[in-house]
């Protein structure tokens, strides 16, 4: 980011926090806005949001890196969390898993080459009782096949091209 890219962050940070309160009830709700829009929370601005809420950044952090839709790193477009509970497991997610990993061609952690999907695991996505189950662009995907697989990374991809084609109408 350049210098007018970090202040322009600054201060949509400062915004949410002034909307949302510098009580520590409104952390989580400022980071999801951070992540809504840029896609992760990265250091840079874990470290405003300590400073403006006056919470110390390690705090900041541990909301960061303990909620699986909290990311600080940059993904793709399409970021599809797995869920990696018991109950996912038991109701065969290593088989989605593989092949989520096969039609893609990366691995969980991993972003494909042309930077349109990021593999994640989830810690839990609530939806036990129809695993396994899946989170694709903010949309959950329960009682998830192998079969299923490709049919809903089809729909990432229709709705990157839809996103893609709007960007260029601007």
């Amino acid at each position: 980011m350049n210098q007018r890219e970090i202040e322009i962050q600054n201060e949509r940070i400062a915004l949410w926090i002034e909307e949302f309160g510098n009580e520590r009830s409104a952390l989580l709700p400022v980071l999801q806005e951070i992540q809504a829009h840029y896609d992760f929370v990265s250091p840079h601005a874990m470290q405003v949001v300590a400073s403006l809420m006056n919470i110390h950044p390690v705090e900041v952090y541990g909301v960061v890196t303990f909620y699986s839709f909290l990311t600080e790193k940059p993904g793709g477009k399409c970021r599809i969390r797995l869920c990696k509970t018991i109950s996912c497991d038991l109701q065969g997610k290593e088989w989605v898993a593989k092949k989520l990993k096969e039609t893609l061609g990366i691995e969980f952690g991993e972003t494909t080459a042309d930077g349109k999907f990021t593999l994640d695991w989830a810690a839990c996505i609530g939806m036990c009782d129809r695993g396994p189950a899946l989170l694709a662009n903010g949309r959950v995907y329960p009682s998830v096949t192998p079969e299923k697989v490709a049919a809903i990374i089809d729909e990432c991809r229709a709705e990157l091209e839809r996103n893609d084609a709007m960007e260029d109408k601007k």
